[in-house]
């Protein structure tokens, strides 16, 4: 840019300089003569004006590029703002819908309901981090609106050694549905084995989650999560909910040592079978107190896997099928407790077991159109205090699910659902979503 300016202005200058050279007529030689070495001052000043002045300019411009570079905050950052609606219509024979439909997105009452919307924030904090928030709405049985907090953490983005660092608040890396938002899941409601160890919302807290990509020549990740052991979504630890597992007063306490805390370690790797197959396992757990008593103590355990089929010509991923399947285990240490139903009454200490499954079977027929079979179970082992949401229970649910463009999805479905000791009930569901703005891709 600078010697375009330079060569412009010497274009001005030499014909000028070029016309002084001309020899005139006598008579008009000393004006002309004069006239023309004004010019030629005139068109030199003027060049060496123009090289003083795209020299303060280009120290000024390195220089803020120096400022830009040394400060906090790297050019060209982005933030993505995404907007995401379902609602759900249906029936059931069980009038009270809450009391088989226990997941917090699940459809809690017959006719109408809006079980989740979501406001999701993601972008660039600096070349260091990025960060992600999720803002949860939603309408209970009575129509009155709840806004939470779900998620807001911020990930690294240059750590050395394959290292990545989340701080915040987020769901546990526990098996692959629990982090997954409503949105993301293949059928209306929760399976019951997340709801029988995690409870209605999932297990999340805030902590922070040390993850690991191990050096290898298929796809390996360790990962551990540190974590708040206390509030409602840490269902089978410190919630204020516990009671309905173990039926006794919560004993409250402070956190005064890291065992205090909830330790989430997992470990999944990825390969594929052959050209058209993919797999992906993993591993979990979860360690942590509960309020039973002063030292109870609460382990989960998980399993999980997935495999996929796709041909080599497939067209927008389809055909396609694929099977997910989870296997979770749970030992709750109630301690000697007064029952909070009767005072009188003291719960004698026990080890209470329980586990649950599901496996999912998808077939995505043709572009956008996807059928679907669940089975599931979740039981436990019976204890001193008859807890319902320990109840054995087992449901079927196939599904139908038309997506018309990738910002909206039309699904319907079936449940069949067995609970001992009440019996059996059937529903249908029917949802709807529907996608504004920005979302992040869901996962394989």
């Amino acid at each position: 840019m600078r010697g375009c300016l330079i060569l412009c202005a010497l274009g001005i200058a030499l014909p000028t300089f070029a016309k002084a050279q001309v020899t005139k007529p006598k008579s008009k030689q000393d004006s002309v003569a004069r006239a023309d070495s004004i010019a030629r001052a005139d068109s030199i000043a003027l060049v060496k004006q123009l090289e003083k002045e795209l020299g303060a300019q280009a120290a000024d411009t390195s220089g803020a590029a120096a400022a830009a570079t040394q400060g906090p905050r790297a050019t060209g950052g982005y933030m993505n703002i995404g907007f995401v609606a379902l609602t759900d219509a249906g029936w059931s024979t069980e009038p009270n819908v809450g009391a088989i439909q226990v997941g917090d997105h699940d459809p809690h009452v017959n006719g109408f309901s809006i079980p989740n919307v979501e406001l999701t924030l993601d972008g660039a904090v600096d070349p260091y981090f990025k960060g992600f928030s999720n803002i949860v709405y939603k309408l209970d049985k009575d129509g009155q609106t709840g806004v939470e907090l779900e998620e807001a953490y911020v990930l690294t983005t240059s750590l050395p050694a394959s290292l990545q660092l989340k701080v915040g608040q987020f769901f546990a890396e526990f098996g692959r549905q629990n982090n997954q938002h409503p949105h993301a899941w293949s059928f209306v409601d929760e399976p019951l084995a997340l709801n029988r160890m995690f409870g209605p919302d999932g297990l999340r807290s805030q902590g922070l989650r040390l993850s690991w990509l191990l050096p290898t020549s298929f796809y390996a990740e360790a990962l551990v999560t540190v974590a708040n052991a206390t509030g409602g979504t840490a269902s089978s630890f410190r919630s204020p909910d516990s009671p309905e597992i173990h039926g006794g007063v919560i004993n409250d306490r402070l956190v005064d040592r890291p065992s205090d805390l909830l330790l989430v370690p997992r470990f999944n790797t990825s390969f594929d079978l052959t050209e058209t197959q993919t797999v992906v396992l993993g591993t979990s757990a979860a360690f942590g107190p509960n309020n039973s008593g002063p030292s109870a103590r609460t382990e989960v355990y998980g399993v999980d896997g997935y495999w996929k089929w796709k041909p080599a010509a497939a067209q927008a991923g389809f055909p396609f099928l694929s099977l997910q399947s989870e296997a979770m285990w749970r030992s709750y240490d109630a301690a000697q407790r007064i029952a909070e139903a009767n005072p009188t009454v003291t719960l004698p200490a026990e080890t209470l077991k329980d586990r649950g499954m599901y496996a999912q079977l998808l077939w995505g027929i043709k572009p956008r159109i996807v059928a679907g079979l669940r089975g599931e179970f979740a039981s436990g082992d019976p204890g001193a205090f008859l807890s319902e949401v320990r109840r054995d229970r087992t449901r079927w649910s196939p599904n139908f699910t038309w997506y018309p463009t990738e910002f909206s999805k039309i699904r319907m479905q079936y449940n069949y659902d067995n609970r001992k000791g009440i019996g059996t009930d059937h529903s249908l569901w029917f949802q709807f979503e529907f996608l504004l703005g920005a979302h992040a891709a869901h996962k394989f």
